[in-house]
């Protein structure tokens, strides 16, 4: 039962310590690269913020995206344009890059460069965006930290109480043998 615990213990220690590390290198490629969706292993995830892709894609949608080589007309992609993300279809090829547009939208965007494609959609979950977007979150990272924090603690805690009950226990006995 006790080695259980631990395991259990272990396994959720490492996963916390997967995301805060994720979360402080996707911390590290925005501030200070200016980076806004970093792809370790040519990967990488954005969130639907609109509606400009309805009906394929809808808000909270989480999008999956791989980076290419090139890209075709029909792609659904990811690109950065300032500090944003957009997720959107390419409708044209040029030679400086890529005219996209919402499907839901009546008007093309503006043109991209290719290097500002960060991959395109091999799969999205639907509402799985809610989900990352609290985690992206201060507040998560706090109760994170607090529960990496308790999960090494209380075990010792509980550990000491024990050995210290003991102790008092022995403690009380001696006294008791004494004064008889």
């Amino acid at each position: 039962m006790k080695k259980a615990g631990t395991v259990v213990r272990i396994a959720a220690l490492v996963l916390l310590s997967i995301i805060i590390g994720l979360k402080l290198y996707t911390w590290n490629a925005k501030t200070l690269v200016g980076n806004e969706m970093p792809m370790p292993f040519g990967v990488g995830a954005s969130v639907v913020l609109s509606g400009s892709m309805e009906p394929v894609l809808s808000v909270d949608d989480l999008v999956i995206v791989k980076e290419q080589d090139d890209y075709k007309v029909g792609d659904v992609v990811v690109y950065q344009d300032g500090r944003s993300l957009v997720i959107h279809r390419i409708i044209d090829v040029t030679k400086e890059g890529y005219i996209t547009k919402g499907d839901a939208n009546n008007t093309a965007d503006e043109p991209i460069k290719k290097d500002a494609v960060k991959g395109r959609m091999t799969k999205h979950i639907s509402g799985a965006g809610r989900i990352v977007r609290f985690i992206r979150t201060p507040a998560c990272f706090i109760l994170l930290l607090i529960a990496a924090i308790a999960m090494f603690e209380l075990p010792y805690y509980m550990e000491r109480k024990k050995v210290l009950s003991e102790q008092e226990r022995l403690k009380e006995e001696i006294r008791r043998l004494r004064d008889e």
